[in-house]
C-alpha cells in the first residue's frame, strides 16, 4: 500500500454511507466521493498517462477540485491544484514549468470503483506551487512518503482528528495549509469538511452554527474580520474544540482578542509548503514569549545556527534549519534552489529566529528580509510585529529602501483599520516608544491593501516597485 490513495480507499470502505464533504448545494458520502474519485482515475487512465505523468486539475469548485485529486492521485499522478482565482497569465506561468501531461478542467459522470494503483514510496504525489524571492514560482515535490507522513501529524499531534469531527475550511485548495490540514487530513479520518468557497466573515460564523463544526483553521486576518462583527459572543462558536492559524503570523493581541471574545485560544502554528506538516506549534498561552511560535512539533528536528552553519548560543539569532521526513523531495526542475536549501537532510528556512531555554522558537525575521540600516541588522519581521500591534493599523510589511547615507532605509507600508485617520508621525512616535533608534521606520506609506499572491503571501516584490509607492 505505497499510494497515498490507498488510505483513502481503506476510510471510504470504512464509512461508506457517511457524508464527508458538503458545501452550499452538495452532500457527498465517502462512497460517492471514491466513485466519482474512481472515474476521474479510469479517465485518466485511458488517455494513456502512466503513474508519475503530471496532472494539472483547474477546476473552479472546490468539491470538483478534491474529487479531481483524488483521481489523480489514485491513477498514480503527480497532481497539482490550482486556485481557480489565478488570472490567465499567472496559470499559464505555472503551467509552463509544470508540463502537465493533462490538464483537468471537468470532472467525469462515471461512476467507477477502482482502486488505487501502486507507485513508488519515492514518487512525487503532490507538486505545489509556492512564490519564489524572485517572484518566479517554485514547485515543491511531495512525495508519497512525504504526504503519508504530514498527514499523519496533521490528523493526530497536529489536530488530534476523529471521525466525529467537522472541520469548517475556507482556505484555498492549492495551499499546503487548506488541502492537508482542511481536506485531505479530515478524509483520511473519516471526519467531514464543510466547504466555504470565498471568506465571509458573517458567512464563517453562520456556517460554524449550522453545521455544528469542531475545528476551524483560518488566517490572522480571517480572525480580524471576524472579531470585527457586531454582537459576537461565545455561544456562536460552542461547538468548536480547536481553533487554528497558519500561513502568516497571528499577532498575541489577537490571539487575546479572540479568546476574550469567543472563549477559545488560537493555536499558532508554524509551517511551510517544502516541509508539508506543522513544523512548531504553540501548546499553551506563555505569557513570558507570547511571539514565540512553539516548540518543535512531533517528529521534529529543529536547529539555530549562524552563517557557517554552526548552533548559535541560547536566545543568539541565527538561521532556522528543520529535518523532517515529511521534507520535500525537490524544487521541480530546479536542481540549483533545491542544493541552496538542502543540506544533509536539512532544510533552510531562510527565517532568522531565536530558541530560549525551554526550546520555545520565535521568529524575528527572513535572511532575505534583512535591511542593512547604517551598519545595523534589522530584521522586517520585527518591525512588522511591532507595527501589528499599534490598535489603528489591520497590517503591514516592511521593506529596505535605498539610502545615499545609510545604505538603506526602513519602509514600512500599513493598511489602516477602517475610518481610522492616522498621521505618520504618530506611528513612527509608537515605534520609536518600542523598539531600538536604529530599528524605526522613517518612510510611512499608507496603502488600502497591500499585493498578496493567491495563497496570501505579501508580494513585497511590488512594494518595492515605484509605481506602486503614493
Amino acid at each position: 500500500m505505497v499510494n497515498i490513495a490507498c488510505s483513502f480507499d481503506l476510510v471510504a470502505a470504512e464509512y461508506p454511507s457517511k457524508i464527508v464533504l458538503k458545501n452550499e448545494d452538495r452532500n457527498f458520502t465517502w462512497k460517492e466521493l471514491d466513485l466519482r474519485a474512481g472515474g476521474v482515475a479510469s479517465y485518466i487512465r485511458s488517455k494513456g498517462l502512466l503513474p508519475g505523468a503530471r496532472l494539472a486539475v483547474c477546476l473552479k469548485n472546490p468539491i470538483d477540485t478534491i474529487i479531481g485529486i483524488l483521481g489523480g492521485l489514485k491513477a498514480g499522478c503527480a497532481v497539482t491544484p490550482f486556485n481557480p482565482r489565478l488570472k490567465n497569465e499567472e496559470r499559464g506561468q505555472i503551467l509552463a514549468l509544470l508540463e502537465p501531461s493533462m490538464v483537468l478542467t471537468c470532472i467525469p459522470t462515471d461512476l467507477v470503483n477502482l482502486p488505487a494503483i501502486e507507485t513508488g514510496y519515492e514518487d512525487p504525489a503532490i507538486i505545489l506551487f509556492t512564490s519564489g524571492s524572485t517572484g518566479i514560482p517554485k514547485g515543491v515535490v511531495l512525495s508519497h512518503r512525504s504526504v503519508k507522513v504530514g498527514l499523519d501529524i496533521w490528523s493526530k499531534s497536529a489536530l488530534n482528528l476523529n471521525s466525529k469531527d467537522v472541520v469548517l475550511s475556507v482556505l484555498p485548495l492549492a495551499h499546503s495549509y487548506g488541502l492537508f490540514g482542511t481536506v485531505l487530513a479530515p478524509l483520511q479520518n473519516g471526519s467531514s469538511s464543510v466547504l466555504v468557497e470565498r471568506f465571509d466573515a458573517e458567512e464563517v460564523v453562520n456556517k460554524i452554527q449550522s453545521s455544528k463544526a469542531t475545528i476551524f483553521c483560518g488566517v490572522a486576518t480571517m480572525f480580524r474580520r471576524i472579531l470585527d462583527l457586531k454582537n459576537i459572543n461565545s455561544q456562536m462558536f460552542s461547538s468548536l474544540r480547536f481553533v487554528t492559524s497558519g500561513a502568516a503570523p497571528c499577532p498575541w493581541d489577537l490571539s487575546l482578542s479572540w479568546k476574550e471574545k469567543t472563549g477559545l485560544r488560537i493555536i499558532r502554528g508554524y509551517g511551510m509548503s517544502e516541509l508539508f506538516r506543522p513544523i512548531c506549534y504553540s501548546p499553551d498561552d506563555n505569557l513570558e514569549t507570547p511571539d514565540s511560535i512553539g516548540r518543535a512539533a512531533m517528529g521534529v528536528k529543529l536547529k539555530i545556527v549562524d552563517e557557517n552553519g554552526n548552533r548559535v548560543k541560547e536566545l543568539q539569532q541565527g538561521e532556522l534549519w528543520i529535518k523532517t521526513a515529511s521534507c520535500m523531495t525537490e524544487y521541480l526542475n530546479n536542481p540549483d534552489e533545491t542544493k541552496a536549501v538542502m543540506k544533509d537532510g536539512w532544510f533552510l528556512t531562510g527565517d532568522i529566529a531565536s530558541m530560549n531555554s525551554e526550546g520555545l522558537i520565535s521568529i524575528v525575521g527572513r535572511k532575505k528580509e534583512v535591511i542593512l540600516r547604517g551598519g545595523y541588522t534589522v530584521g522586517a519581521g520585527e518591525v512588522e510585529a511591532v507595527l501589528n500591534s499599534f490598535s489603528d493599523i489591520v497590517e503591514s510589511a516592511v521593506i529596505p529602501i535605498p539610502d545615499p547615507d545609510l545604505g538603506e532605509e526602513i519602509c514600512a507600508f500599513i493598511v489602516l483599520k477602517g475610518d481610522a485617520k492616522c498621521p505618520r508621525e504618530k506611528v513612527i512616535e509608537f515605534c520609536k516608544s518600542q523598539m531600538a533608534a536604529y530599528k524605526y521606520p522613517r518612510v510611512i506609506e499608507f496603502v488600502e491593501k497591500l499585493p498578496k499572491s493567491s495563497t496570501g503571501k505579501v508580494l513585497k516584490s511590488e512594494l518595492r516597485a515605484s509605481s506602486y509607492r503614493s
